[in-house]
């Protein structure tokens, strides 16, 4: 396997694992810790806010595992052997008498004195109904032990598990109605640009619709987040801070546009006179204008305005930088080598990501990768990573991260 490559230099441009790292140490320092109590049907994509403890054994006594017969192996000489009892899951058996057999149904507690359990296709009933068996049979055949799952006070899902439907089930198995969650994410989402209208309304010389925002807010609310739609911001630097400055009671302004070094880009601007930008300017294609800051101390991520941007540096920093201020540890997204089915004959200084998929095990790429054709990310079923420095020719490993990983 050829080795995918290293980072290449990025001049001033900042890196994106610094650019993350950063964000995710800003995110740290101030995690939510705010939490509340959900019913269980209600936790799916919210975070534990404390954890998750066994009060009890799983199973709680041994069971069979199968449908069979339960026997004790010392009572056993090769005769056959009278059914003393039935039991089916849900029933408490009476303890097994010595010599005989007891008919027994996947799930159902073994009974005292039990020591194995015969699946039933290894076992003939005569016409006098005793059992005889026909397989060699050994102790603890088929029997799930008490405790094989959970043991009381055992850790089963630490603080800052992201709650998805397995998790939501295993709390159930414990008996858990509810669960300790982190609240929701206070997120306004903005879009600034006088070139932006909403969908639906006629279009004007030089309008274009917004997309960006109903594609990050349908995203974050799949993230779990609260979204506050603060709609379009003018190219106007004064109504640019007074509508910042309103949003005073949410966790992270998210916006796309305006944070580029145009004369139109009133939102970093707003940021360098009002706040503080922390980073801006990342070697990473599409997406190098993205800004972090504070206005009046709210943290403030500026998305590039191009629908391609947008995608990957909310994918790939945002959304991180959003789980990890819920006490999500693990942010980052799988990613996985696949051989490249492209050429990619030019070496770039910025880390690039481009909208791709897999076809027969390997990467193909777009046609168009420019920055403002979201079609290709409806095309691509992931993000195919080409490292700074690196040109690509068919067969070359490549990372590949499957929308699917960033999607929620």
């Amino acid at each position: 396997m050829k080795p995918v490559g290293k980072p290449g230099k990025t001049g001033s441009l900042m890196a994106v694992e610094v650019a993350l790292a950063r964000l995710l140490e800003m995110a740290d320092a101030s995690k939510i810790r705010e939490h509340e109590r959900l019913p269980l049907a209600q936790v799916q994509g919210r975070v534990l806010a404390a954890d998750l403890v066994s009060t009890l054994d799983l199973p709680p006594w041994p069971n069979s595992a199968m449908d069979g017969y339960a026997l004790n192996l010392a009572d056993w000489t090769g005769q056959p052997l009278v059914v003393s009892q039935k039991i089916f899951a849900g029933q408490a058996p009476e303890p097994l008498k010595p010599g005989t057999c007891a008919r027994i149904f996947t799930g159902a507690p073994v009974p005292a004195g039990a020591d194995c359990v015969e699946m039933q296709e290894n076992a003939e009933v005569q016409a006098d109904e005793r059992v005889r068996f026909t397989e060699t049979m050994n102790p603890g055949q088929n029997i799930r032990p008490q405790g094989q799952e959970t043991t009381v006070g055992e850790l089963i899902l630490p603080v800052g598990t992201r709650l998805g439907a397995i998790e939501q089930g295993l709390a159930a198995s414990l008996g858990c109605a509810e669960l300790d969650v982190v609240r929701k994410v206070r997120v306004a989402v903005l879009s600034t640009g006088d070139e932006l209208i909403e969908p639906g309304l006629a279009l004007g010389p030089g309008q274009i619709y917004n997309s960006n925002r109903v594609l990050l807010c349908s995203w974050l609310q799949r993230l779990g987040c609260e979204v506050i739609d603060a709609g379009i911001l003018p190219d106007d630097l004064a109504t640019t801070r007074a509508r910042l400055g309103e949003l005073k009671d949410v966790d992270l302004i998210l916006s796309t546009g305006g944070v580029s070094v145009g004369e139109a880009d009133f939102l970093g601007i707003a940021l360098r006179e009002e706040g503080e930008l922390t980073l801006w300017k990342l070697a990473i294609k599409p997406g190098k204008p993205l800004t972090f800051g504070h206005f009046r101390g709210v943290p403030v991520i500026g998305l590039p305005g191009n629908p391609a941007s947008t995608l990957v540096t909310f994918a790939l920093l945002a959304r991180p930088y959003l789980l990890r201020r819920q006490g999500v540890k693990e942010v980052e997204p799988l990613k996985f080598q696949v051989p490249a089915g492209f050429v990619w004959p030019k070496a770039g200084n910025r880390r690039e990501y481009l909208r791709g998929r897999l076809e027969n095990g390997r990467a193909i790429i777009y046609g168009n990768q420019s920055s403002g054709v979201l079609r290709s990310a409806a095309w691509a079923d992931g993000l195919v990573e080409v490292l700074e420095d690196r040109t690509l020719i068919e067969g070359d490993w490549v990372s590949f991260i499957p929308l699917s990983e960033v999607l929620s």
